[in-house]
């Protein structure tokens, strides 16, 4: 069994690298080592490597494909190299197996690139372009050069005699592959070593003309052949529940208890913390089996501080203290009644349809206003026509589940870029507890308990 090193290119893939390197290391063959050449990641990618026992991180401060392989290269041991881009992830743990198998059976194959899968959310432009360039059907190439890079191996002894040109800025894969043919030797696809990457190989096109190539490409594979996603159970996922001031109680029973036990009971949720500016909260929430790493600073706490701000200090201060996230799911204590499974669905929608952020939201059929002033308000919806041919609008509930990326978190823009929507139906999930009437009505719900097998 020759050794392999694996050399991934990262800038800025705290996204994907997590799902990478779990694909990695978790392989059928395991002669292998893991260098991470980075080019100046700003983000946690490097931080999310640690996590891993990768052998090496190689850093360059600019980017040019071919001198990164190649500084990559320079710093392995192994008889085999195989690039793999930082967000791509091996479909499955015979990735590696494959791609050696099948550089193994002529010596005369120079290098070996796999199968790129596009992601379910991946553009249109993205799909059509991946499901037809990397197809099913094995090719062994004489005579065509094409080569990919993202998903590849090749024999070290061949690159010590001709390696990637470190001054072009693409192609640097289809130049070598034409080194290589020109040498004699040939290349050679294997669609069984296959990786779900995010990008395509082009990304421009007519929308509407692109979506229609998709359906028809997908429709004619395989059903084994359906676009990847990302495993939330291989994500850390974290939840932060921010309370101001005292926790409140719903008759007899702490009102942030529900969403702890909420959050505790997500299968996907590794972590609870509660971010606080009360201590007595703080203990109590300890208590209650959640982690609360400081005391939030009473400047956080003014009316004119937003939400935004707590949550940056926080995930901030987390990732300080070495936990760093892939995903962040934002609680608020005043939504006591979460339907059972409702957060798993929220973390699933995020990862299915590649949003920046995903938050709960109820559909609203009646008339929607603004208030312009004290006295005047204004129509947001289309008016009295009949539902049927009305606009569907939706009103978010941002505390009752919002799941998002950290860097989003970071830079205050939860809401600010491509954001989806959960509908939620249950009528009782949607109950706030901002006021004594709402308190008095989740009390009474509460005393009820026992009528609602989700609330058990």
């Amino acid at each position: 069994m020759k050794k392999c090193s694996i050399i991934i290119r990262t800038k800025n893939e705290e996204r994907w690298i997590t799902s990478c390197l779990t694909a990695v290391f978790g392989q059928s063959y395991n002669n292998f080592e893991v260098i991470v050449v980075d080019n100046c990641s700003s983000d946690q990618t490097l931080e999310k490597v640690k996590k891993f026992p990768v052998t090496k991180v190689v850093h360059i401060e600019k980017y040019l494909p071919g001198a990164s392989l190649n500084k990559g290269i320079e710093a392995s041991t192994g008889e085999y190299i195989v690039c793999l881009s930082g967000h791509c992830i091996p479909v499955n743990d015979s990735w590696l197996e494959n791609l050696v198998k099948a550089i193994e059976e002529d010596e005369l194959y120079a290098g070996c690139y796999g199968r790129q899968e596009p992601m379910a959310f991946s553009a249109p432009g993205d799909k059509r372009d991946l499901m037809l360039v990397f197809g099913l059907d094995r090719k062994v190439q004489k005579k065509d050069s094409f080569f990919h890079n993202a998903n590849s191996i090749i024999k070290k002894d061949l690159w010590l005699k001709s390696k990637f040109d470190p001054e072009i800025t693409n192609i640097e894969d289809r130049i070598w592959g034409q080194e290589m043919i020109n040498l004699g030797y040939k290349l050679v696809y294997e669609p069984s070593a296959s990786v779900y990457h995010y990008h395509g190989i082009h990304q421009n096109g007519n929308i509407e003309r692109l979506n229609n190539v998709v359906k028809i490409i997908e429709n004619m594979q395989s059903a084994g052949a359906s676009p990847g996603t990302l495993d939330p159970e291989k994500l850390n996922i974290i939840s932060i529940i921010p309370i101001r001031g005292k926790d409140e109680m719903i008759g007899n029973v702490s009102q942030m208890s529900f969403t702890i036990k909420a959050a505790q009971e997500s299968k996907f949720i590794n972590s609870v913390y509660v971010i606080t500016d009360n201590e007595d909260t703080a203990s109590l929430a300890n208590q209650l089996g959640a982690k609360v790493p400081y005391i939030r600073s009473k400047n956080f706490s003014h009316d004119y501080v937003g939400i935004e701000a707590v949550l940056r200090d926080a995930i901030e201060r987390i990732e300080k203290s070495g936990d760093y996230p892939d995903l962040v799911v934002i609680l608020e204590e005043t939504f006591p009644f979460r339907e059972k499974g409702f957060i798993e669905g929220v973390i699933k929608s995020i990862i299915i349809e590649g949003h920046d952020t995903v938050i709960a939201a109820k559909s609203e059929s009646g008339s929607l206003w603004q208030e312009v002033n004290n006295t005047e308000f204004s129509r947001l919806d289309s008016g009295e026509i009949p539902r049927k041919f009305k606009e569907k609008s939706f009103i978010g509930l941002k505390g009752l589940c919002c799941v998002t990326h950290p860097e989003c978190v970071r830079n205050e823009s939860i809401i600010l870029n491509k954001v989806g929507l959960f509908k939620i139906d249950n009528p009782l999930s949607q109950v706030e507890v901002r006021s004594e009437e709402s308190r008095e009505l989740a009390n009474k719900i509460l005393q009820s308990v026992k009528t609602f097998d989700w609330l058990k």
